[in-house]
């Protein structure tokens, strides 16, 4: 029986405007939890229902950059690219808060795509939205990352071999 792998996407393979929406994701109490430990930031409008129910939002909520975090991995799958690195965040927005048992998903565009090193690989810049499942966008940004070009493959059908 053969073994395929997912195919992931060069940067020969997409164009400025492309856009993707990927699975969704529900935001557990356990994931705040866990991100509280790792990060350590136990503010109480993450992990103390009392306290955060008498705050702004009447209930606890994710971390920011826990949103963004998944986000970062939602957004891994859809596209899949032959991403080397991610290079920056440009920009970045908290727009709503994400609450415990909200779903969430990424919208993704590519705005621009910069080649480098005679067509190996290039600077992609996208524009990310993470939509909750009422289909509000609850954080927003730019992000650049360096992806493979097809000429960086090693094995180019031009390179005559």
């Amino acid at each position: 029986m053969s073994k395929h792998s997912p195919q992931s996407l060069t940067f020969d393979d997409l164009e400025p405007g492309d856009e993707w929406e990927s699975p969704s994701r529900t935001v557990t109490e356990s994931d705040v939890v866990g991100f509280a430990g790792l990060s350590g930031d136990f503010n109480p409008i993450h992990v103390d229902h009392e306290s955060a129910r008498l705050g702004a939002f009447g209930r606890p909520v994710a971390h920011g950059l826990l949103g963004l975090s998944i986000s970062s991995g939602l957004a891994s799958h859809s596209p899949r690219v032959d991403t080397l690195a991610f290079l920056e965040i440009v920009e970045w927005k908290f727009l709503q808060p994400i609450g415990f048992g909200d779903t969430i998903r990424v919208v993704s565009r590519i705005e621009s795509i910069q080649p480098k090193g005679r067509g190996r690989r290039a600077v992609v810049t996208w524009h990310r939205r993470l939509v909750n499942h009422q289909g509000v966008t609850v954080q927003e940004g730019r992000t650049r990352t360096l992806v493979r070009g097809r000429a960086g493959l090693g094995g180019d059908e031009s390179s005559g071999g």
